[in-house]
């Protein structure tokens, strides 16, 4: 089966649902910690600069899900959707998404952002497979610590590599869309690699190597 991987970040939807998740908790006051949406806001800086910390972001990230009860999470990510994820949702990928469909194709959303934000948003893009940054749950709830490799750079390699072995497929005739530089290794590795409104470093690679460039606003 051919692969079609996407990046979801300002690739599928328009906008960085992660960072827009720390806004959304600050906003509604949900979160009580001072300075929140600065720190938020400032790792989303170190994030397109390329000099983020991962780790420590994840742990910012996941402290607010810490201890609270599933119906309540449910409950924000409902709410979440609607207001701020649904009005950035693409047309033209819905379309994209329903092309690659029409040819058979497998189709798999590799995201730096942790699977309880973008679990609901891959759902509704009509996308099953996903490959996030995981949350440590214990008992049910959420401990405010993140498990396993980071879907983030070249960790992106490293679980989809994982997954591949785990499912029985292959790279061949892969393609992935994606709009930032950090996805560079993976791009590299398939076969149809597409920029999707780029960020510079992006757009300036794509055109090096003569990648398709494209919008999907």
């Amino acid at each position: 089966m051919t692969l079609a991987i996407f990046d979801l970040d300002n690739t599928l939807i328009g906008g960085d649902s992660d960072n827009l998740w720390g806004q959304y908790l600050f906003d509604k006051k949900l979160v009580d910690t001072s300075g929140f949406a600065e720190t938020n806001n400032q790792f989303y800086e170190d994030y397109k600069t390329g000099s983020l910390d991962i780790d420590a972001y994840l742990r910012f990230a996941l402290g607010p899900l810490k201890g609270q009860l599933r119906t309540v999470l449910d409950a924000w990510h409902k709410d979440f959707m609607r207001t701020v994820i649904q009005p950035i949702m693409l047309p033209k990928a819905t379309a994209l998404i329903a092309d690659h469909k029409a040819q058979g194709h497998t189709l798999l959303i590799i995201t730096a952002t942790n699977v309880f934000i973008t679990r609901p948003i891959a759902q509704a893009l009509g996308i099953e497979t996903l490959l996030g940054c995981e949350a440590e749950i214990v008992d049910g709830l959420y401990t405010g610590e993140p498990t396993g490799v980071p879907t983030y750079r070249e960790g992106k390699v490293t679980r989809l590599k994982a997954w591949l072995v785990e499912n029985d497929e292959n790279m061949d005739g892969a393609y992935f869309y994606s709009d930032s530089h950090h996805d560079l290794a993976l791009l590299e590795l398939v076969d149809h690699p597409v920029a999707v409104d780029p960020d510079d470093r992006l757009r300036a690679q794509a055109v090096e190597a003569g990648w398709p460039v494209m919008s999907l606003r």
